[in-house]
């Protein structure tokens, strides 16, 4: 069975994903970034691809994409660090990034690639779901990799019971219209759109993120999906890192105000 539907099948609540940059702060740091986040106690890491035109990420994300483009991060050199992850650890490991550098590695070399290092599912903002349902979906359950769809505000409930349909991991609730990293704290339109998907009882289990930085909107969220999705704030610890395992920990405490230490 994939590990993302393993770990939700021994776990509802409080689900913690952390996201980091490949290749940042240095080419190196991938692999003792994932391993520190596992022994931290880290339910799920999402690794993102550097890409030089993103459309999600905010300017910390950005920052971070472009040293790791500086630094010599490629995908190949991702699978090649993954694997070597691999052998140490069994977090879910799902890889966040655009369509255009899937393409041009090609999507079954892509696909193939990610089954045999040992990734368990795909973020791909700027992959329409019909392009996904009519051209991939094929590929990617033949590969058991999952695709993890995103929903806004502003997306129907249609639109979110379709994405429940194609989905058999979780769906990436996005808190609001911002970029990552742009919101400080949740509002009453926050909370009435984190209701209005609770609300729609999704065979899927949902992850919030965007804006999640400290104990308090962890918290805060929880209430209402079955965990969340952290990534600007960590990009922000670990640009002042000194001892990167060290300072997981910390950051996991912070936010976690507990440790699972494995």
């Amino acid at each position: 069975m994939n590990r993302i539907n393993q770990l939700f099948e021994r776990k509802q609540k409080e689900i913690l994903n952390i996201y980091c940059t490949a290749g940042y702060p240095k080419l190196e740091s991938t692999e003792d970034i994932v391993l520190g986040l596992d022994q931290a106690g880290v339910d799920l890491v999402e690794i993102g691809m550097p890409y030089s035109d993103p459309l999600a990420d905010g300017p910390t994300i950005q920052a971070s994409s472009t040293i790791a483009l500086n630094n010599g991060m490629s995908i190949k050199k991702l699978f090649e660090q993954i694997e070597q992850v691999r052998k140490q650890t069994n977090l879910p490991i799902i890889l966040m990034g655009y369509i255009n550098p899937v393409m041009q590695y090609g999507v079954e070399t892509f696909l193939e690639a990610c089954q045999r290092v040992g990734v368990d599912g795909l973020i791909l903002p700027d992959l329409p779901m019909y392009e996904y349902e009519n051209h991939y979906q094929a590929s990617f359950e033949a590969y058991d990799i999952r695709m993890i769809f995103l929903v806004t505000p502003q997306t129907s409930t249609e639109r979110i019971k379709k994405i429940d349909q194609l989905s058999n991991a979780f769906i990436y609730v996005v808190s609001s219209a911002a970029t990552t990293g742009k919101q400080t704290g949740f509002g009453e339109e926050n909370i009435a759109y984190f209701k209005r998907i609770k609300a729609l009882k999704l065979k899927n289990p949902t992850l919030i993120g965007f804006g999640i930085s400290d104990a308090t909107a962890y918290q805060s969220v929880c209430e209402y999906a079955n965990g969340a999705i952290i990534g600007s704030a960590f990009i922000r610890m670990l640009e002042h890192s000194n001892q990167i395992k060290q300072d997981i920990r910390q950051f996991v405490v912070g936010i976690k105000g507990e440790i699972a230490v494995k």
